[in-house]
């Protein structure tokens, strides 16, 4: 269950530090070679009272560590730890640079589309699963056969324990990169098996060796002005970040 986390650590190189950690009311920022995203865990359960954000018992100075050994927080139980792990590995692994090298060209020059939006042809008609309550998914909606899975599910979600159920059936799965956080990635692939898979969101690594563990389209964020989003993450922007820094791009598997 942990080989795709160890895989993740692993793509992580010795010799980058640390420069810079923002923990945002909605991002987790780590700078590096780059500026690495992930969700700030927050219970939302418990947003009206104490303790609706979860603490981290580091007790270190996070600025100067060592990327490497950040990264392996990833593996940590604690949601907040986790974070800023992933945010870590973001930042040496979705950089503009490297991930031009994966997408064999340049980064897109177009406005901002999603994955929803750039697959949709081939999701019309298809049972598609979401996991994770992702903006504008009504639009999705009305063009396949859509199952939305929440951890805290709204009017027209199902609670994630359906996915046992729903995931074996899907044409489509589209995984929010914040299972990495919570652990329940590994299973999610496993029962969608079946189907195209997307691991989708800010948090989401490029990392080729995902590809490997059945995910086939890695649908994340590449930071290209890193003060823009650091003034953006500051002040509490949320999908807002996509005008202020935040590129969305896609990358599928390039033996598919």
């Amino acid at each position: 269950m942990w080989r795709i986390y160890d895989d993740l650590i692993s793509a992580v190189p010795d010799g980058p530090v640390v420069a810079e950690c923002l923990i945002g009311i909605h991002w987790t920022l780590v700078r590096s070679e780059a500026t690495g995203m992930a969700l700030t865990p927050f219970d939302r359960g418990k947003a009206h009272g104490s303790g609706g954000f979860a603490t981290s018992g580091i007790g270190r100075r996070i600025t100067g560590m060592p990327v490497r050994e950040l990264a392996e927080f990833i593996k940590s139980w604690n949601p907040f730890e986790a974070s800023l792990g992933l945010a870590a590995i973001n930042s040496v692994l979705n950089v503009p640079a490297r991930v031009e090298k994966m997408l064999d060209g340049p980064l897109p020059d177009r406005p901002q589309s999603n994955a929803f939006l750039q697959y949709s042809d081939s999701l019309r008609g298809k049972r598609v699963a979401v996991i994770g309550r992702f903006p504008d998914l009504e639009q999705l909606g009305s063009v396949c056969r859509l199952t939305v899975l929440e951890r805290m599910p709204g009017k027209d979600d199902l609670p994630d324990p359906a996915c046992e159920y729903v995931l074996p059936e899907q044409d489509f799965v589209f995984i929010t990169a914040t299972s990495l956080i919570n652990k329940t990635l590994p299973r999610l692939l496993e029962l969608s098996r079946n189907a195209s898979t997307f691991l989708v969101g800010p948090s989401t690594p490029f990392a080729p060796a995902l590809y490997g563990h059945g995910i086939d389209v890695l649908a994340g964020t590449v930071v290209i002005d890193q003060s823009s989003l650091w003034q953006a993450v500051k002040e509490g922007a949320t999908w807002g970040i996509f005008n202020h820094g935040a590129q969305m791009v896609q990358a599928r598997n390039p033996k598919l």
